[in-house]
Formats: C-alpha cells, sequence, structure tokens
C-alpha cells in the first residue's frame, strides 16, 4: 500500500485538546492517523460533549450572513465554545454531555449517546468548499456551547426564515 504524504505537522494531534475530544473513543489512535492525513475523525458523542445538528439555513439566517468569516465571528460570540462546519450540510455546536436527554429544540437534532460525528484536526480552521473544519475551533478542554445559547441561535435563526424575526 502507498503512504499517504503527510499535510501537517502531527504535533497538534497529541494536544490537550486532542486528547479531550478522543477522550471517550476506544481506539483513540484511529481519530489521531484519520488527523495526520488530514482527515476528519468519526467520534462518539455523550462522553465528554454532546453535539446539535444545526442546519446551515437556520445558522445563516441568525447571524444575517453566509460568508464563512462572519458566521463564524458570531457563533464565537453568541456561543462561545466549539463548532464545526460540515460546508454546505450542518455545523454542530458541541454541548454539555447529557444535552440530548433534556433538549427540546425540534430544529436542532442532538447527537448523545451512541451517536457519532465526524471531527476535524483541532487546527483545521481554515474553510473549505467540502471538508469539514473549525468555524469556532475547541482550544480550552472542556469548553463547551451553553445549549440553551444553541436553541436560542436556532429559533432566531427559524423566525427570521419565517419572516417573523425583526
Amino acid at each position: 500500500m502507498t503512504e499517504l504524504p503527510l499535510t501537517r505537522d502531527v504535533a497538534p494531534t497529541e494536544s490537550a485538546v486532542a486528547r479531550w475530544l478522543t477522550s471517550y473513543s476506544r481506539h483513540p489512535e484511529v481519530a489521531r492517523e484519520a488527523w495526520r492525513y488530514d482527515r476528519s475523525a468519526m467520534l462518539r458523542t455523550g462522553g465528554a460533549y454532546d453535539a446539535v445538528r444545526m442546519p446551515l439555513t437556520l445558522v445563516h439566517a441568525a447571524t444575517g450572513s453566509r460568508i464563512a468569516g462572519v458566521v463564524a465571528g458570531v457563533l464565537a460570540e453568541v456561543l462561545d465554545g466549539p463548532v464545526i462546519c460540515h460546508p454546505g450540510l450542518y455545523y454542530y455546536a458541541l454541548v454539555p454531555p447529557g444535552t440530548a436527554e433534556t433538549w427540546r429544540s425540534a430544529v436542532g437534532v442532538v447527537r448523545g449517546a451512541g451517536g457519532w460525528i465526524g471531527v476535524p484536526r483541532p487546527d483545521r480552521t481554515e474553510p473549505t468548499p467540502v471538508a469539514p473544519y473549525w468555524a469556532v475551533p475547541a482550544e480550552v478542554v472542556d469548553k463547551l456551547c451553553s445549549a440553551d445559547d444553541v436553541a436560542e441561535l436556532l429559533r432566531l435563526g427559524r423566525a427570521r426564515r419565517e419572516g417573523l424575526a425583526e
């Protein structure tokens, strides 16, 4: 088998944030290997974090923009926690574990225990047309978005899409 060239330095895959992101994985080395080749790792939710899948259209409506940098800035300010962008599809806000059991919003789906999400390398923060990246990077271990703030962002996005908000 031909060895794929490394596209980035391996050090970020060994950081405290990388260890935290993979802390509930049975095989964290599989995630590190994916990251080593600049691919997303499929990681379990429900351990260190749950993830709210937020429709792209609602996030764009709530932030008032489709421009990646503008959206990222608003998400960083409003949610104050890590958010992954899967371009053209969804954003995933990392929220406290257990959110799946208490979530009451119909406009966002929570991946909790038993769920999986594609997680980019901790240092993949540049927007891409297809590969997942961190719209708001995970920079501090255990720092997560507030589930209430995520629900409010989605509520606002829905209201704006339906013409019911300011």
